[in-house]
């Protein structure tokens, strides 16, 4: 749901509770405002006395999260709209050491280079922002990756998939898909790549992609 449906109300932080990271099937992963931001909106009324947290308790809520023995999850759609809540949506995929399948669609993501996710084996990232393969989160168990809608330019970089198990790609509605020869270009760097764009390798597909022919000799009129 977009966040702007809620932006009047207040923020509370639920302390009690028992649920951790890896029961939540879609949860939301977004900190609330800093007490720096609230009082620049005025809504210093909404805080609350914070009490002294104690180790204990600090390493309480970290059990609570759980996030390292998440197998599945969907962080999709989570309206980053400000850099506190980019930071911490960071702080959650840099603890997925265990994660197989993650789904992290429309979350206006730029680049994840600087994230390891060692045992993903398929990454749905659909309708980001990412301009480039470099952008990609390190990824060496990948089978399934799907990139539809962003904003790849050209498939430089992509020959970084090459040592992976990658099977399935999907790259549509990226400018990318428009480039000369695409689909022999994509299988000729990734030999293993089984489907592209949910077609199978087809017999075309084998042949490496056309060179432009350039003479070294010209003719002077």
């Amino acid at each position: 749901l977009p966040s702007d449906s809620f932006k009047y109300l207040s923020w509370h932080d639920i302390e009690e509770h028992d649920v951790q990271g890896n029961q939540l099937h879609c949860p939301r992963v977004r900190k609330g405002p800093s007490e720096e931001e609230l009082f620049f909106r005025g809504e210093e009324h909404t805080l609350k006395k914070r009490k002294l947290v104690t180790d204990t308790e600090k390493w309480q809520k970290k059990l609570q999260e759980n996030w390292e023995n998440c197998a599945e999850l969907n962080l999709s759609f989570q309206d980053l709209g400000d850099l506190y809540q980019v930071e911490n949506f960071r702080r959650i995929l840099q603890r997925l050491i265990r994660v197989e399948k993650l789904w992290l669609v429309d979350n206006s993501l730029t680049d994840l280079s600087a994230i390891r996710l060692p045992r993903c084996r398929e990454l749905n990232v659909n309708k980001n922002y990412f301009t480039s393969f470099k952008q990609l989160p390190k990824i060496p168990q990948i089978q399934h990756l799907s990139l539809a809608e962003n904003n790849i330019m050209t498939l430089s970089g992509i020959s970084d998939l090459r040592h992976t198990p990658l099977e399935s790609l999907i790259l549509k509605r990226n400018p990318c898909e428009f480039q000369e020869s695409y689909r022999q270009h994509v299988f000729f760097s990734l030999p293993n790549l089984k489907i592209l764009d949910g077609v199978p390798k087809l017999p075309e597909d084998f042949s490496p992609p056309a060179t432009r022919f350039f003479p070294k000799m010209c003719t002077v009129l």
